[in-house]
């Protein structure tokens, strides 16, 4: 069922726009770091960014739970599963590169739900839990909840659902709020909508990443390694007329 680095299934910024498409332009990043690494390393790299999306994702709106600046020229809209391994490296990758260009700079990170059933029965559970999370204590509760199931989950279907009210416990969340929250289940018609989001786009498993920039957007299949994001990023904000080097320099 697994695939590289792929789990499969059984805001718009300013005005300027690019001349190429920016899907063209984050393969060609791609496919430049692969025979980089191939050319250091002799290990064969396999690109995989699509070049065009089905549909298009909705754009970054106000139910939306964002890392960094909500005003960054470049948006990383993510569609990821509690339970997958792949999605647990990419949510360290996606920190990295938050903590990097700080709470104000050019990038921003958004996380939205694309729970495979199929593979991880605990993982739509998981996701309503977050939401609860997000409901009692806000933008820094979702973050604080996620951030705790990715970092104790040893992944697909792993976690035990007995911890989801302990974990909303130890993050300073109302337990007994929390369990009314999750016993209703008000947030599976949430999950399930950016669910078909992800798969009308052309989701083919997770991690399936949106970049946003120039009132563009194009889809990042997979938990893609730090120096290739930090590559991608680079160049779109250098292609957007402004460049913004991050703390760690990229390869």
């Amino acid at each position: 069922m697994e695939d590289n680095n792929i789990q499969k299934e059984a805001v718009v910024v300013n005005n300027k726009r690019y001349t190429i498409p920016i899907a063209i332009i984050i393969a060609g990043v791609f496919i430049a770091g692969a025979l980089y690494i191939n050319n250091q390393s002799n290990k064969a790299v396999k690109p995989t960014t699509n070049t065009e999306t089905k549909t298009g994702v909705p754009a970054v709106n106000a139910s939306d739970h964002i890392l960094g600046n909500p005003n960054a020229k470049v948006i990383v809209v993510e569609y990821s599963d509690f339970e997958c391994p792949f999605c647990k490296d990419f949510h360290n990758v996606m920190h990295t590169i938050i903590n990097e260009y700080g709470p104000s700079g050019d990038v921003a990170w958004v996380y939205r739900h694309f729970p495979i059933t199929q593979l991880h029965s605990k993982s739509v559970k998981e996701a309503e839990a977050s939401e609860c999370a997000a409901e009692l204590g806000g933008n820094k509760g979702f973050w604080s909840y996620e951030d705790k199931i990715f970092e104790i989950t040893p992944s697909n279907n792993g976690l035990n659902l007995n911890q989801l009210p302990i974990i909303a416990k130890e993050i300073g969340l109302d337990p007994i709020a929390f369990k009314s929250c999750l016993d209703s289940g008000k947030y599976k018609n949430k999950i399930q909508t950016q669910l078909k989001e992800a798969t009308a786009s052309g989701a083919r498993g997770t991690p399936h990443s949106v970049i946003f920039v120039n009132g563009q957007q194009a889809p990042i299949e997979g938990a893609q390694p730090i120096k290739a994001m930090r590559r991608v990023i680079e160049t779109l904000l250098n292609k957007s007329g402004k460049e913004s080097v991050p703390v760690v320099p990229t390869f």
